[in-house]
């Protein structure tokens, strides 16, 4: 099925883009939809926002973990040893 949605940016301006969602898929979107109250476009933006905070948690976890292990192999375990080896 192919579907046809709008994009809000910044709830000012929508750009309207064509996706195409395997039959099932489409459906539950629509269910989604009735069950919420909601459009299909709000519905399939939810998604994607979703689908970007879990992306951005990921990259974020990925970051904290390599400077924490950065941090541990200098033997900076607390926030007062991080002071003393910045000041040094």
């Amino acid at each position: 099925m192919t579907y046809s949605y709008r994009i809000s940016e910044m709830a000012t301006t929508a750009i309207k883009k064509t996706i195409s969602l395997p039959r099932q898929l489409a459906r539950e979107a629509e269910e989604t939809a009735r069950a919420e109250g909601k459009t299909l476009s709000a519905v399939i933006q939810d998604a994607l926002r979703l689908r970007r905070a879990a992306r951005l948690r990921r990259e974020f976890n990925a970051v904290q973990g390599y400077w924490s292990r950065k941090a541990m192999e200098r033997g900076i375990l607390s926030e007062d040893d991080l002071r003393r080896y910045t000041k040094e």
